[in-house]
């Protein structure tokens, strides 16, 4: 059975106490941007901050891009060639990591996911980042023995990789497909797209009503793995689960989008970097309209 996505009561979670620090809202690990995709592990941890992320924390691939973000002077950039991924992941404590971003699939890359899929904290797992999960078997076992909670958020291109079909398979039965993948990945799935579907073991799935064509753009998803990762980070402390952090993030990003195209700024031409700012504004709004430090309701 499908329910329609309805989490965002989930963002009463999120209110701040007076005494709140940045240690109190979470560090999210963004691992990605190689050479020539930079600008999507940019895009990422832009959504990151402004959905709340106490600090944000880039692992560049790209060298020659790992201190170029004049522009975002909170984001805290590392190079990924300086130390092996155990020892930065082992350094950094991040709450949650999100890698896949701009990853690529290099020998590096599959390095770091290595790393993080034998890191004892919350995973988020997009892009390249999948697309070597579906090369690699011992590293789709290793997803599937983790015991923490982990995300997956294909689109119809990476879930087909995963599941040994085409995207066009996927399209014609969207609900078996996220079914499939949760139960070839234990993981929670979001099923990117149209009415983007979320599963987990144990949970309904859940189908977000919200969102336009205007977010057929690249970089959107790039913009919701930030988002997921925040919300994640947050939750450490919050009572939010990553489940809940997903749903919520899926539907606030979708909701952003809405209120974009209601300004007037699409369906042509909305840009992931603009998206970022109104998932600030959605959630805030969610905030001035939840009862202070009320307690959330899960989305079940």
């Amino acid at each position: 059975m499908i329910k329609t996505l309805n989490a965002l009561a989930l963002t009463s979670a999120l209110q701040r106490k007076d005494t709140a620090h940045k240690g109190d809202c979470g560090k999210v690990l963004l691992i990605g941007g190689a050479p020539s995709m930079a600008g999507a592990l940019t895009l990422s941890a832009k959504s990151a901050l402004y959905s709340g992320a106490g600090w944000t924390v880039l692992m560049m691939f790209d060298g020659a891009c790992a201190h170029l973000n004049n522009d975002q002077p909170e984001f805290m950039v590392h190079d990924a060639h300086t130390a092996s991924p155990q020892e930065a992941l082992g350094s950094i404590q991040p709450d949650v990591v999100a890698i896949g971003p701009g990853l690529g699939q290099s020998e590096l890359a599959h390095q770091w996911l290595s790393a993080c899929l034998h890191w004892d904290g919350l995973l988020v797992v997009d892009a390249d980042a999948l697309n070597l999960l579906a090369s690699d078997p011992a590293l789709l076992e290793r997803l599937q023995n983790r015991t923490q909670a982990t995300t997956l958020t294909p689109h119809p291109g990476e879930a087909a990789r995963l599941l040994g079909c085409t995207a066009h398979e996927i399209q014609l039965d969207r609900e078996k497909a996220v079914r499939q993948l949760t139960e070839l990945t234990h993981c929670i799935v979001v099923l990117k797209g149209h009415q983007s579907l979320i599963h987990a073991p144990r949970f309904d799935v859940q189908m977000c009503a919200q969102g336009n064509p205007g977010m057929a753009v690249g970089g959107m998803g790039d913009v919701l793995t930030g988002c997921i990762a925040a919300l994640a980070a947050q939750g450490v402390r919050h009572h939010l689960s990553l489940w809940d952090a997903t749903c919520l993030g899926v539907q606030v990003h979708a909701i952003a989008a809405d209120l974009m195209l209601k300004a007037g700024k699409g369906p042509i031409g909305m840009t992931p970097s603009e998206l970022a700012l109104y998932i600030r504004q959605v959630l805030n709004q969610e905030l001035q309209h939840a009862h202070p430090l009320s307690e959330p309701s899960s989305c079940k």
